[in-house]
């Protein structure tokens, strides 16, 4: 299933400063990356965030005794454009990365590959195609920017920013995929619609993604 405007046509609609971010992702956006999503339900993040999440009922995390993060994807492939350049999309998938490693790698060691006793992390971040009504249509826009189209005479901000990302959690030992999460951020706000979205708009909200995955897995294994 393709990952239909994401987001573009709420914000768009209710023009409110929390609305985008704060949604749990429907179905129709999903991107793909992940093989099945009818196991996928609402729940709340370790940082409170909504997230679409489903967890193997019989998994017992103690049996990983190492994680091995591999390197993020942008799924489905995006055209850079002038508003989101291919620095940008390469900065935020190699911050992901890193900040990644760096909160796993407080729980387990880091691995080199798959194998028995390996966490494998599969990260992904999602692309939407969308086009704002009563405007031309968008290039496939990267990173699922929302172009929220709110007039600085409002006393609000130009425009929003919106990151999405799919992971799947496997077992090393046979690929078996052990959980799988959906979840939308909100980015730094664009001072106006000319700006050019840097990977740094990005930052905190990549930070709060890995935080959230370590932390529910130490709350699994600590059940």
């Amino acid at each position: 299933m393709q990952f239909k405007s994401l987001a573009v046509p709420l914000c768009i609609l209710s023009l409110t400063l929390s609305g985008c971010a704060s949604k749990y992702v429907d179905p129709e956006q999903y991107s793909g990356f992940l093989k099945d999503y009818s196991v996928l339900k609402e729940e709340k993040s370790p940082s409170g965030g909504a997230v679409m999440r489903w967890i193997e009922p019989s998994v017992d995390v103690r049996q990983f005794t190492s994680v091995y993060v591999e390197p993020s994807q942008l799924y489905p492939k995006p055209q850079p454009t002038a508003k989101i350049p291919q620095s940008t999309l390469n900065g935020i998938t190699q911050y992901y990365d890193q900040t990644l490693k760096n909160a796993f790698s407080s729980a387990l060691p880091l691995a080199s590959g798959p194998g028995p006793g390996v966490l494998v992390v599969r990260p992904a971040i999602t692309a939407a195609s969308a086009k704002t009504k009563g405007l031309r249509p968008y290039e496939v826009i990267p990173i699922a920017l929302v172009a929220a189209g709110i007039s600085a005479a409002t006393g609000i901000r130009d425009q929003d920013t919106t990151l999405a990302t799919e992971a799947a959690f496997l077992d090393g030992r046979n690929n078996t995929v052990v959980a799988q999460v959906v979840r939308m951020g909100a980015g730094a706000d664009l001072d106006n619609s000319a700006q050019v979205l840097k990977a740094n708009d990005f930052k905190a909200v990549l930070d709060v993604w890995a935080k959230d995955m370590v932390t529910s897995y130490q709350q699994l294994k600590t059940k």
